[in-house]
């Protein structure tokens, strides 16, 4: 039975306030043109989604007046992606944004604090710097011209990124870095000399490597990302000190930024410019089973040797975020080793006593942003709370919580959240009806769209609704769900059940540029996903509830979702329905295929575990099914069978689509050629689809849209107008 709907959500794009709408003109007439050429009906396709110009994570200037941004759009013919820089005030947000003129190459732009213009480019053509992304630094003018630009650093490897000290005098670069180089200039030689065989394309590791291969790349032996803190001046940057300290027996060996992911969210400078606070985790054997990230403190200082500030907490330590008034040190952590999906608790840390408190230890949700308040009064946090991800106030003094209503009834994922003077926060939002803008929230009130970036082109798609819904799930626990299908037609709809990855994860109401319903439910389908036991944003014992029962759960999870769907709306035609998934999505698709047999016309696995036994060997980061299956495949082999979808392979009887990347290291493409000769054995039909160049996503556009025409091709073939429907209800 449906216990409560709530929210139905249309894509009103068009009726938001947009100040900036037609701000940038060349972008609104592509947009326009695009969707009267390609949609003239307004059905969105796989080609909008691939061209939807994308908003990236904006910054803003030292006084807080001016907001930096990035634009992503894709050529409609050669399918190349260009970036566009804009800098739009934050005082007069009426005002047209002014677009850079960036050097060719050029990205990842800052206002420093002496309000010049700071970012990464290649060296000059004629010089061998040419090779490597070097710093440089620009004066800045108001119509967004700039002047001479002057190359920093002479860097001989790439460098990834970097962060200006407050005080402007210092910066940290980071990239990847031979651990035995002291700076960035470190001749490649050097390093050659102690690389390891001399002869062939072989790769040779030690026994204490730890990870070979992470993510979608091989480990380079003797490299890490490191991060190096340089003297700022104007001729250049001097005085190189390792974050990590000097190479030397004992010392720190480990990633920072860490990997794969890990960014500029990991490094932090004191506020008095004299010490670094950055994340790290130590290298070694012991590495691919560790969920153990540390904060170190290290002063930027000759032979600074950095201190452990976390090392009493075996697990996840994360997000360090120094207040500016320098008194504390607010960041994420975890309390379970090996588990990375545990609920990140807001501790502070008093920087002159050492005395450490957890904040949000009484708030059950899993905070994964934050970020001080300039008079540093209040902390600004993000986090999963039922399928939304809006912002909270933490009091650091009493340690209080308060969601704050910055998009009153529709806070959908609010992300990249920047507080900023006189009360006034800088966000971006994205839902599933419309990709991510920025918007500005003054005095803690409701929030005012600053970009137009991509709404007109939302606006001319047709619409779609988004309805959540809540049932009784396994156990009688509450469980949500949301329904997204076309707005306004009469027609009955086939039905696809969305099942999200992790497993510890949620399909909320976000925008995707890879698993998007809306795109989906645009070909006219109705889209149903449901966050079954093990999701996010319901409180930690909902999320650890899906631990040693993946196949469990979660899978009558799912059968009751779709049924409190079908019975909810009337419209969705339950006798033809599909399911798809990727991850562990993909994993539960091969299990709906031996113990759910009967129920669908087709299924789509992506990138999905085939068997637990070869997975658990061949993964990189062994810590989670570790923690999932409470030990090692030889610890727990009765339980890693009972979940194993090989074990019911003689019932796989429906239709199935697999899709696999060669460059997934997370679950190696061989469980997708796996899953197909099995099929192909069963005699049961079936496609596969292999990406050489692609990891676990897949992130090129020329593969979305191949992705994308061969779901729907798939779809189509089983639950298309001429077909009759197979499922039972």
């Amino acid at each position: 039975m449906v216990k409560n709907i709530t929210l139905v959500r249309s894509c009103l794009a068009a009726a938001m306030a947009v100040p900036l709408a037609a701000a940038i003109p060349a972008l609104a007439q592509t947009s326009a043109q695009n969707a009267n050429t390609q949609n003239a009906p307004g059905q969105m396709t796989a080609q909008d989604l691939v061209m939807m110009p994308r908003v990236g994570a904006p910054s803003v200037s030292p006084d807080g007046e001016t907001v930096l941004f990035r634009v992503t759009n894709t050529d409609a013919e050669s399918l190349e992606r260009t970036a566009t820089y804009y800098l739009q005030s934050l005082s007069e947000t009426s005002a047209p944004p002014v677009s850079l003129t960036m050097p060719e190459g050029a990205g990842s732009p800052v206002i420093g604090p002496d309000g010049m213009l700071y970012f990464l480019a290649p060296g000059p053509a004629d010089d061998t710097l040419a090779d490597f992304s070097q710093l440089w630094r620009a004066k800045l003018t108001a119509d967004g011209t700039l002047g001479k630009a002057r190359q920093l650093s002479t860097a001989l490897w790439d460098i990834g990124g970097f962060s200006l000290s407050p005080d402007g005098a210092r910066v940290v670069l980071y990239g990847d870095l031979p651990r035995v180089c002291p700076d960035f200039s470190c001749h490649s030689v050097a390093f050659d000399q102690n690389a390891g065989p001399q002869l062939g394309t072989g790769r040779l590791y030690d026994d204490d490597i730890g990870f070979v291969r992470h993510w979608d790349a091989w480990e380079v032996a003797g490299e890490r990302s490191r991060a190096i803190a340089y003297t700022l001046a104007d001729d250049g940057l001097s005085d190189p000190v390792p974050l990590d300290g000097a190479a030397a027996e004992n010392a720190l060996d480990g990633d920072t930024p860490t990997k794969p992911f890990g960014g500029g969210e990991d490094i932090a400078w004191a506020a008095d410019s004299r010490s670094v606070f950055f994340v790290a985790r130590e290298g070694g054997r012991e590495e691919p089973g560790s969920t153990d990230l540390d904060i170190y403190q290290t002063k930027v200082a000759p032979g600074a040797v950095p201190a452990n500030l976390t090392d009493a907490n075996e697990a996840t330590d994360a997000l360090p975020a120094p207040s500016p008034d320098g008194k504390w040190l607010a960041y994420a952590a975890m309390a379970r080793p090996g588990y990375e999906s545990d609920r990140m608790v807001i501790h502070l840390r008093d920087l002159t006593s050492g005395e450490t408190r957890a904040l949000t230890q009484n708030y059950d949700r899993s905070f994964h942003s934050l970020s001080w308040t300039p008079d540093s009064r209040w902390i600004v946090a993000t986090a999963q709370d039922v399928l939304d991800t809006p912002a909270f106030r933490i009091d650091p003094a009493s340690g209080k919580v308060e969601k704050l209503d910055l998009m009153p009834g529709n806070e959908a994922h609010l992300g990249n959240v920047l507080p900023l003077a006189d009360n006034r926060i800088l966000f971006t939002r994205d839902s599933i009806a419309a990709s991510a803008e920025i918007y500005l929230s003054e005095n803690w009130q409701v929030a005012g769209q600053i970009t137009g970036v991509a709404t007109s082109r939302v606006a001319a798609l047709a619409p779609v609704q988004t309805q959540r819904f809540s049932f009784a799930g396994a156990g009688d626990d509450t469980v949500w769900g949301q329904i997204t299908k076309p707005s306004g037609l009469d027609d009955t709809l086939p039905v696809i059940l969305y099942i999200h990855g992790g497993p510890q994860g949620s399909f909320n109401d976000g925008w995707s540029s890879r698993w998007n319903p809306r795109v989906l439910a645009s070909q006219g389908y109705a889209v149903v996903s449901v966050d079954f036991h093990g999701s996010t944003g319901y409180g930690q014992e909902f999320t650890d509830a899906i631990n040693r029962d993946w196949g469990g759960k979660p899978l009558e999870d799912l059968q009751k979702g779709l049924a409190a769907a079908l019975a909810q709306d009337s419209q969705i035609d339950g006798t033809r329905a599909c399911a798809m998934g990727a991850s562990y999505g993909g994993y539960m698709v091969n299990w709906i295929a031996g113990n759910w047999a009967d129920r669908f016309d087709c299924l789509i696995q992506h990138d999905g575990l085939f068997d637990m036994r070869m997975f658990y060997y061949t993964t990189e980061e062994l810590w989670f099914p570790r923690w999932d299956f409470g030990g090692s495949y030889a610890e727990q082999a009765e339980l890693y069978e009972r979940w194993n979808p090989v074990n019911y392979v003689k019932n796989w009887r429906t239709p199935m689509l697999v899709v696999a990347g060669e460059q997934d290291f997370r679950i190696p493409y061989t469980q997708g050629l796996a899953s197909f000769t099995a099929l192909q054995e069963q005699d049961v039909e079936t496609e596969l689809l292999v990406f050489p160049d692609e990891n676990h996503w897949v992130l090129g556009a020329e593969n979305s849209l191949l992705w994308h025409q061969t779901v729907f091709a798939w779809l189509d073939r089983w639950l298309g107008e001429d077909t009759q429907g197979n499922a039972a209800e």
